[in-house]
């Protein structure tokens, strides 16, 4: 199984820029979205701006909640840490309580978007012109690049040539697991009603890589142990409770270890006849 290495963003935006591409992502995922995560994520553009955009900085949670009339900790780190997981907020130093700051960046996390809000306003301000009897008018028309919307489309049917060049590690390992996942099902007979679309699969590899702290040595080991996953006495099998990057996130910790524990039993195992035999050879 073969990783590209991967390429990040790293940077710096504009405040115009982060902005849009909040909203982008914002239009994208408005079941996601709330305005306390908004007021949140601005006022730290905000802060950043003030401290004359530091690539890291200090964003005490009191001022934060002060400022926005969060009245409760509770609330405010619910919001805070999900925009760490959404990826607009990176969290370089977690605060040891309330009191203390959170050390983080605003400018060297940002998800990938599509441009769904720029089609949406062009084709609104089109229906606008036209209805207010000016139809002559050219619409300006927004520039955009030649990457295809991949958001929506189901991972087998694109090709890696297709798919911006930092999002093909992405891809690739998302791909590989998809296979795994495809192939289990296809074992048992099995027709999968699951659909694995781009956006929702590069997103969670993504956050496993900036956020969970994940290698790609991890995506190999759990990806071999998976395609070679025997079921337990009780017949229970992870291969069975992966069905998707949702699920591959929250378990992959869990199949690691029990990866591990494999290779350190068969280790002991080894280890324990090289022992054993030369002593019953002497008998």
């Amino acid at each position: 199984m073969v990783f590209v290495g991967i390429k990040l963003k790293t940077n710096n935006m504009t405040q115009y820029e982060l902005s849009r591409r909040y909203f982008d992502w914002c239009f994208e995922n408005p079941e996601l979205i709330c305005p306390v995560h908004t007021a949140i994520y601005f006022f730290a553009i905000e802060h950043c701006n003030r401290l004359g955009w530091k690539d890291k900085f200090g964003f005490p949670s009191q001022m934060t909640m002060e400022a926005l009339g969060i009245k409760k900790h509770q609330t405010y780190i619910k919001y805070f840490r999900e925009l760490v997981n959404f990826g607009f907020i990176k969290l370089i130093q977690e605060s040891k309580n309330q009191y203390s700051a959170n050390i983080i960046s605003v400018q060297t996390a940002m998800p990938e978007n599509g441009k769904a809000l720029d089609k949406a306003l062009i084709k609104h301000g089109a229906k606008q012109t036209e209805s207010m009897g000016q139809s002559k008018v050219p619409v300006i028309k927004q520039i955009t690049n030649n990457n295809k919307q991949l958001n929506n489309i189901l991972l087998s049917e694109i090709k890696i040539s297709d798919v911006p060049e930092i999002e093909k590690q992405f891809f690739t390992i998302a791909l590989s697991f998809q296979n795994i996942i495809e192939n289990y099902l296809a074992k048992l007979k099995i027709k999968s009603t699951a659909k694995h679309k781009y956006s929702t699969w590069i997103y969670n590899i993504r956050l496993m890589f900036e956020n969970d702290k994940r290698t790609v040595e991890e995506f190999r080991e759990v990806a071999e142990y998976l395609k070679n996953e025997i079921p337990d006495n009780n017949g229970f099998s992870w291969q069975a409770n992966i069905r998707s990057a949702d699920t591959l996130r929250k378990h992959f910790e869990k199949v690691l270890i029990k990866s591990r524990q494999m290779k350190l039993a068969k280790k002991e195992s080894s280890t324990y006849r090289k022992t054993i035999e030369p002593n019953l050879m002497e008998v």
